[in-house]
C-alpha cells in the first residue's frame, strides 16, 4: 500500500538485523535496508513477530532502534511491535493497540492496551490484529501525503464490491488521530 505513492523521492524498504528473515510460517523476506538506515527514515513501521520478546532483550537490535525519534519521524507498530516501542520508552503515557497474544507482554511493559484496532497520538501509532495493518498504512499516507492519497491507496487494495465501505471504515478509524486543520475565524 505504501508504494502506491509514485514520487521520485518516495522509497519504501524493509529493514531487518539480518540479510534475510523468516516468518513463523516460513516466508523468507530479504532485507533492503539496515536498522540504522530505517532509523533515519521519515516514517518507520515496527512489525510483529514470534520472536519479539527476544528482540527487545537484544542490545544489537535495540541499541540502533534508540535512534527512533517521534519528534522528527512518524512511528507505527503492528501487534507485538508495540512491545518494541514500549521498551524504547516511546509509549510512555501513550495507550496502544496490539494483538491478543502480545497484550500481556505490552501490559507488563507498563502500557495500557486498548480494545480497538488503531490508536495514534501525535507521531506514534499502533494497530492490533493483522488485518488492522491497513490502518497504519492509511494513517502514514494521510500524514505524509494527505487524506486523498490514503483513500486512493485503501480503495486500490479493498475487496471488489466493498471498496467504498472499506475505505469509509478505514478512514473512520484513522481520521480521529490525524492533525485537525486550524479553524479560520
Amino acid at each position: 500500500m505504501l508504494n502506491r505513492i509514485k514520487r521520485p523521492d518516495w522509497r519504501v524498504t524493509i529493514a531487518s538485523p539480518a540479510a534475510a528473515v523468516r516468518s513463523m510460517n516460513g516466508v523468507v523476506i530479504q532485507s533492503m535496508a539496515t536498522i540504522e538506515e530505517a532509523c533515519a527514515a521519515d516514517a518507520v513501521i515496527v512489525g510483529s513477530g514470534i520472536r519479539t520478546r527476544e528482540v527487545v532483550t537484544d542490545p544489537a537490535i535495540m541499541g540502533p532502534l534508540r535512534q527512533l525519534d517521534p519528534s522528527r519521524q512518524l512511528l507505527a507498530a503492528q501487534c507485538s511491535g508495540a512491545l518494541v516501542l514500549a521498551r524504547l520508552g516511546l509509549l510512555d503515557g501513550v495507550p496502544a493497540c496490539t494483538d491478543l497474544a502480545s497484550k500481556p507482554w505490552v501490559v507488563a511493559a507498563g502500557v495500557e492496551v486498548l480494545d480497538q484496532p488503531f490508536f495514534a497520538r501525535d507521531n506514534v501509532a499502533t494497530a492490533g490484529g493483522c488485518l488492522a495493518s491497513h490502518y497504519l498504512a492509511g494513517w502514514l499516507l494521510a500524514r505524509l501525503e494527505g487524506n486523498q492519497a490514503a483513500e486512493s491507496a485503501l480503495h486500490y487494495v479493498a475487496p471488489v464490491g466493498e471498496k467504498d465501505e472499506y475505505v469509509e471504515r478505514a478512514m473512520r478509524n484513522i481520521k480521529p488521530y490525524l492533525p485537525q486543520p486550524l479553524a479560520v475565524a
